[in-house]
């Protein structure tokens, strides 16, 4: 059985058992009701409601059988790339909590330009000249640097996932990677390293103890997005809240 079949077989078992709970429920509310006003239920009524020790056995079986599949190792080349889509994603929730700090302080350096701006007596540029003495107000080379590669790992981590996504989402690929993989022996989760290079558009993925990647190259050419475009959608998700639709 595959890892998905396994997990099949565990739903099946478990909706078997949802329906005696549910039978039991349904048939409590109304033996209630006839006890209240008398009616006397016959033997045997809740029968339906009772858990098998068949029903119980497949649960167990069912169970035991999920618990010991290796679900870390992808099994398709759709589920490889999902399992690193996922991985990206995480990073990606990182670098954006990392890129709103970082703009929070360069925002609040930055802010001081609305001082600046009304700064026409000597008063007024005399506290200018105080407030740019301050850290909040000013910026220096560090911060600049931690903005800017907050920024950079945003458009890093962003570039990966929607690769891993779109890779995913590729029949064209996904079969050539399952063929290539099942021509040569070996379990498409099996690989030790996967690299996307968008420039080129390539895939590198290594499997086993060998010391070269293969090349999947060219499948995602239709899913690439311009600066333009990225814009045009963060626009878009502010004012609607949601991806345009396709």
């Amino acid at each position: 059985m595959t890892g998905q079949e396994k997990i099949d077989a565990l739903i099946a078992s478990i909706s078997d058992i949802q329906d005696r709970i549910t039978e039991s429920a349904v048939m409590t509310v109304g033996a209630v009701g006839y006890a209240a006003i008398g009616g006397v239920i016959n033997d045997d009524t809740f029968d339906d409601g009772l858990i098998t020790s068949s029903e119980l056995n497949a649960y167990l079986d069912a169970k035991e059988l999920v618990l010991n599949h290796d679900y870390a190792i992808a099994e398709t080349a759709e589920q490889m790339f999902m399992q690193e889509h996922a991985a990206n994603m995480n990073s990606l929730d990182t670098a954006v909590d990392n890129l709103a700090a970082a703009t929070s302080i360069v925002m609040t350096a930055v802010s001081v330009t609305s001082v600046a701006a009304e700064a026409d007596t000597k008063p007024e540029q005399v506290e200018l000249q105080g407030m740019l003495e301050t850290d909040a107000y000013s910026l220096d080379t560090a911060e600049v640097n931690e903005y800017n590669e907050a920024v950079a790992a945003v458009e890093t981590f962003a570039q990966q996932a929607g690769a891993y996504m779109a890779a995913a989402n590729n029949d064209d690929l996904t079969a050539t990677v399952d063929s290539y993989a099942s021509a040569n022996n070996f379990m498409v989760g099996s690989y030790t390293a996967i690299t996307y290079t968008q420039n080129i558009d390539e895939f590198v993925i290594t499997w086993g103890d060998s010391s070269f990647g293969t090349g999947f190259q060219g499948y995602l050419t239709p899913e690439m997005k311009n600066a333009s475009e990225i814009y045009a959608a963060g626009e878009y998700i502010n004012e609607y809240g949601a991806m345009p639709t396709q």
